[in-house]
């Protein structure tokens, strides 16, 4: 969603974070817009820096990707915490390999892939991505209209909170995720207020509270997520997303009035990278996996307590069948 989830162009669907730019490694934390990879220089050493963002999807990519990089090809790898603008351009300088899962990026496609083709265009990662607006489907069993945006004013009141004052709650996650959501309540005349919880984490904390007790809410929440395995949700039913309104929004933001796209995640390679002929590179060009893998990994990451190494040695040893397509034949 985001995506973050995070999640959305001002077309539809994309996460954008702020401009810090993190290098998360064993050498400690790294501003990667000065300088490179503290691994891509080291004489001798086959290595890797793949980006990852903040949500738990991609980094269960990043986890499986770095598991079997490592131990089935021998490679080091470097794992950067990389804001979604941010990480096109430190692709675009080499300073990192390859992003794994992007939710929609066209005016970074342009600038890097077909003006400048710094940028590889990697595929898709087997993942199709979408955000939308969702309420539980205990509450939703029990009043299917609220699953059509027009009778959400209907059940504003129930969804009051302190932080929405007056007006039902619509729920988002962090305040630095650029979504539609406050377009979309003003042009659809709804009776709503975003309240931000602040992250992805605080957010899944908010709903697994809500639904402890059972209590109503609305949120903005995207697939695939693992929390759907835990707290099934019913996706509620906004005014259909056509080319023309994506426009509209591309070019005004404030005036987007429909649904969210649906988008085939992908994966993107620097150029240099792509073309190296590596067996990493010929690796992640390779890697497709489907959502239940993905939310598989997620969920033991997220809800299990399993860091993120465990996680991915579980699924690899589970998964053999799936991940020895993607090694390259000797």
């Amino acid at each position: 969603m985001s995506r973050t989830r995070r999640i959305g162009t001002t077309a539809g669907a994309s996460l954008l974070a702020g401009a810090a730019l993190l290098a998360l490694s064993g050498c400690g934390k790294a501003d990667m817009t000065k300088q490179a990879s503290p691994f891509a220089a080291a004489k001798g050493t086959k290595s890797v820096t793949l980006s990852v963002q903040t949500w738990i999807g991609a980094q269960s990519n990043v986890a499986v990707a770095k598991y079997l990089l490592e131990h089935e090809l021998g490679y080091h790898v470097d794992t950067v915490q990389v804001d979604e603008i941010p990480a096109w351009d430190a692709l675009s300088q080499g300073r990192v390999d390859a992003i794994l899962e992007d939710w929609g990026h066209p005016d970074q496609e342009k600038r890097y892939v077909k003006d400048k083709k710094t940028i590889t265009d990697g595929g898709g990662n087997g993942v199709t991505g979408h955000i939308g607006w969702f309420v539980p489907k205990y509450w939703a069993d029990k009043h299917p209209e609220v699953t059509d945006w027009k009778n959400l004013n209907t059940f504003a009141k129930q969804l009051r909170t302190p932080e929405s004052g007056d007006k039902g709650q619509l729920m988002d996650g962090s305040p630095s995720y650029v979504t539609n959501d406050k377009a979309l309540v003003k042009n659809l005349g709804l009776d709503y207020q975003v309240v931000f919880a602040g992250s992805e984490a605080a957010q899944i904390t908010q709903i697994q509270q809500f639904a402890k007790e059972k209590k109503p809410f609305l949120t903005y929440w995207y697939e695939p997520q693992w929390l759907f395995n835990q707290v099934p949700m019913v996706e509620v039913k906004l005014p259909k997303y056509t080319d023309a309104c994506a426009e509209k929004g591309t070019k005004d933001p404030a005036t987007v009035d429909c649904a969210y796209p649906t988008t085939p995640l992908k994966k993107f390679f620097n150029t240099d990278f792509a073309k190296s002929g590596t067996a990493a590179s010929a690796f992640l060009k390779s890697f497709h996996w489907t959502k239940d893998n993905q939310n598989e990994v997620s969920e033991m990451i997220a809800a299990d307590g399993l860091t993120a190494d465990e996680a991915a040695e579980r699924w690899v040893k589970k998964h053999p069948d799936v991940w020895k397509q993607w090694l390259p034949k000797k």
